[in-house]
């Protein structure tokens, strides 16, 4: 079942983030951030496609107000990391963009939008192997919904939100869907 579902609130749907509160979420992420890394020195957002990409840009915003410098942020495809391929083989690829400093020596922030089962993020551990060696990898997520199936765990939620396997948890952001809010149905 996917962690999130790409379309519009159906009925029977609960709102548990609106506009306000996701942006409240992330900027708690983006200080959370900053208090753990002591600042944004030699810190990196990598998006993970597609929703992980604009939270990332969004975030490093928030940092950049507080800090008064540009964070970089890049954007990180997982597609042909992943091990439902097989399975799913419909999943279109996107681009995998770095920021101009990389991402070695660098602490490195994984951004996503839904945390479940953690095999996206270990398709994205794997990609990073391939692209550097970063000092420290994070993970933040908007949801973290809970039904690990591999030991993986975010270091900054915007949400904890706990549901049932059969559930749905439904992100929409303004960038990719028109609006903001997380839904459960």
């Amino acid at each position: 079942m996917p962690a999130t579902e790409q379309t519009g609130p159906e009925r029977g749907d609960r709102t548990v983030l609106d506009a306000r509160d996701i942006s409240r979420a992330l900027t708690r992420i983006s200080h959370e951030l900053l208090e753990r890394n002591k600042g944004a020195t030699d810190l990196v957002l990598l998006g993970l496609h597609t929703r992980g990409v604009p939270l990332a840009k969004r975030i490093a915003d928030k940092i950049a107000a507080v800090e008064g410098a540009p964070v970089a942020v890049g954007e990180l495809d997982v597609t042909m990391y992943r091990d439902d391929l097989r399975s799913q083989p419909t999943r279109r690829a996107h681009k995998t963009a770095l920021p101009p400093g990389g991402i070695d020596r660098k602490v490195v922030v994984l951004v996503d939008d839904v945390l479940f089962s953690g095999r996206t993020i270990r398709a994205a551990l794997d990609a990073l192997a391939d692209l550097g060696r970063p000092s420290a990898v994070r993970l933040a997520v908007l949801v973290d919904r809970g039904h690990r199936e591999l030991p993986i765990r975010a270091d900054h939620v915007g949400k904890n939100l706990p549901s049932a396997l059969a559930e749905r948890v439904s992100v929409r952001l303004a960038e990719v869907d028109g609006s903001d809010e997380v839904t459960i149905s």
